[in-house]
């Protein structure tokens, strides 16, 4: 648990680290091309969830936030033996959902600014706490498949 813990710190810091990096060069709404047509820096202030689904709804987030923390706990970590690989990917995923909750909580809304346009499609604004959710995500759904499989 301890590897975990460390792990998630570190994800956690590195979010509020390039949250408040970002946020003193840009005011929210604004932005900076990085890459013409493909990315840039786009500071929003999002008050709901993934693609701003249950906006305003910051206190009932947090709850959930709160929530999976603890399913997280007591479903996919307590009383397991984790590999190595598993262990950071639950540090990741913590640290994530860390990351946002913070923002909820102290800022009243999670602060995105990563802005890709993919083939003409303009994706929704995200940050490096949305990218380590999904890919933990991602990679804990193989590690459970896989386990299924081992076990037939």
């Amino acid at each position: 648990m301890k590897k975990i813990l460390i792990i998630a710190f570190i994800v956690t810091f590195v979010d509020q680290l390039i949250k408040f990096a970002l946020g003193s060069l840009l005011e929210a709404g604004s932005s900076i091309s990085v890459i013409s047509g493909f990315f840039a820096l786009t500071m929003l202030n999002n008050t709901g969830a993934a693609f701003s689904i249950l906006s305003s709804s910051t206190l009932f987030l947090i709850f959930i936030s709160i929530f999976v923390l603890i399913l997280i706990y007591f479903f996919l970590i307590k009383g397991k033996e984790l590999n190595r690989f598993e262990k950071i990917t639950y540090g990741v995923l913590i640290g994530g959902i860390l990351g946002n909750l913070i923002d909820r909580i102290f800022r009243g809304h999670v602060v995105d600014y990563l802005d890709f346009n993919l083939f003409g499609y303009s994706f929704p604004v995200f940050n490096f706490a949305d990218m380590c959710i999904v890919i933990s995500i991602f990679l804990i759904v193989i590690f459970i498949l896989k386990g299924e499989k081992e076990d037939v």
